[in-house]
């Protein structure tokens, strides 16, 4: 399932997980001692995120209910919260520099397959 800039016309991860359990969510990359290029992990209805216990930074894309991008934090580390993007509807969590890397910004559009 993957993740394409369709403004951009760039891949943002070709091996996708989507957090769509209360155990995946709680779970998110916990325990997981990085996140691979190429790799996301999508959680739905979701307006903000934590990084408690995490052991690596991330970037992180907010998307709206259209899959317009409505927020980003780039190099989110390990403890930390990201502000609130009241007008998301799902997280996208991304190995560090993949927003830098594809050009991503505020308004974009995002096809996930």
């Amino acid at each position: 399932m993957p993740i394409v800039n369709l403004t951009r016309k760039t891949f943002l991860a070709d091996s996708v997980e989507t957090a769509d359990t209360s155990l995946k969510r709680m779970r998110g990359l916990l325990g997981r001692g990085s996140i691979k290029p190429g790799e996301a992990l999508v959680i739905p209805q979701c307006k903000s995120i934590h990084m408690f216990f995490m052991k690596f930074a991330i970037d992180v894309v907010f998307l709206d209910e259209n899959n317009k991008v409505v927020g980003l934090k780039e190099r989110i580390k390990p403890f930390a919260v990201s502000p609130v993007f009241w007008k998301s509807s799902c997280a996208v969590e991304l190995p560090v520099g993949t927003i830098k890397g594809t050009g991503t910004q505020v308004g974009d559009q995002i096809q996930i397959n």
